[in-house]
């Protein structure tokens, strides 16, 4: 499996990544080996979605980077957060 996550940085920024394995890739971010994310610590996961092939998790990841679609979701994480 493959996975796409967002990741709301202390900034209040968000990250989009993909990864095979969610659990490790968010100790990653959290502990600093992430060099990205490294100055946005803590971070916190907003949301992720499972995809059975790496071209889908990139294809989405790609499509969330984008436009509208990250205004979209810069809206969802404050509600959700703040929820």
């Amino acid at each position: 499996m493959y996975y796409v996550y967002v990741l709301k940085l202390n900034n209040g920024d968000l990250y989009i990544g993909y990864t095979e394995n969610l659990n490790k890739r968010l100790v990653s971010h959290q502990s600093g080996r992430s060099q990205f994310t490294k100055p946005y610590r803590p971070v916190k996961l907003v949301c992720y979605e499972a995809y059975r092939s790496k071209e889908d998790a990139t294809k989405r990841e790609y499509h969330l980077k984008t436009g509208q679609q990250k205004e979209l979701l810069k809206k969802r994480a404050s509600k959700s957060i703040q929820s």
